[in-house]
């Protein structure tokens, strides 16, 4: 009962394929650069890429379960080869964007909520694991800190639940591995609402060094972040965080509430990866 992982260079991806080789469970990799990935001995590669069905056949043949990253291109082509391939559930790694207001023309959840959509008409189950705001996004502020520059934030003050990468995959193993999960729709988070100034006085708190913010304008920020994505997605997220800013973020499904464990905070975050934040 073979599960494939898409995605599988990913943070979150990686982390899936290795739990489930752990507990001795069939997993094929799957990359639009299979030579570049790192799996555990014994794991197969194989080359898919959303927007080439041709690669399709050869991912999906043998699998029953698959680990997807949200691409729209090609999603209606990838259900028909699953379907005929005999795929019997998919796990969505979604994102909670799709429920804000306008989500159909958001240009970040407008990416996801496409896929969602045609998988909820596919006919194959599917568990939609809508993640909130990663810990990881930190890393984005990884440069400034380590060179001891101020962080320039439009929106110091917007508040979000950061949900670790690893209580993602820890909940994306159950929703492969057992039934409790097996097509709901969830919104993960993590167990706690800091603000991004909030976020900042935990890694000063770790680093042991003070970490500066700075307000800037929310054009000067859409221009700041357009250097490192598309403008749109820039324009999406700043935003996101004005709405943010009235007050503390819902908390959603966490591992606690999923799984009977402690969320892991975004201070366990900071200090795993403490390292990325120290001039090299």
């Amino acid at each position: 009962m073979t599960v494939l992982i898409t995605g599988a260079r990913g943070k979150i991806g990686r982390a899936v394929l290795g739990r489930l080789h752990a507990q001795g469970l069939p997993v094929r990799a799957a990359s639009a650069e299979p030579a570049e990935l790192t799996v555990p001995a014994g794991v197969a590669t194989v080359e898919l890429v959303l927007d080439r069905p041709q690669t399709f056949s050869a991912g999906l043949t043998g699998v029953r379960q698959v680990f997807l990253y949200p691409n729209p291109e090609g999603i209606d082509a990838f259900i028909g080869t699953a379907r005929a391939a005999g795929v019997e559930h998919i796990v969505l790694l979604s994102s909670s964007s799709v429920l804000t207001p306008g989500a159909e023309t958001d240009p970040l959840a407008a990416h996801n909520l496409r896929v969602e959509r045609a998988l909820a008409a596919s006919g194959i189950p599917t568990t939609f694991l809508r993640a909130d705001a990663f810990a990881s996004n930190a890393l984005g502020w990884s440069h400034p800190i380590s060179h001891g520059l101020p962080v320039r934030l439009a929106y110091p003050d917007a508040h979000l639940a950061p949900v670790h990468p690893d209580d993602i995959a820890d909940i994306a193993v159950e929703a492969l591995t057992g039934t409790a999960l097996k097509g709901r729709t969830l919104t993960l988070t993590g167990g706690q609402s800091l603000t991004f100034r909030e976020q900042l006085a935990v890694l000063s708190e770790v680093l042991d060094r003070d970490v500066t913010v700075e307000t800037i304008t929310h054009a000067e920020a859409e221009q700041q972040m357009s250097r490192f994505m598309p403008a749109r997605i820039a324009g999406s997220l700043l935003t996101l965080w004005a709405a943010a800013c009235v007050g503390p973020a819902p908390i959603g499904e966490t591992t606690r509430t999923l799984l009977g464990t402690p969320e892991r905070s975004f201070h366990r975050w900071v200090t795993e990866n403490a390292a990325a934040f120290t001039a090299r």
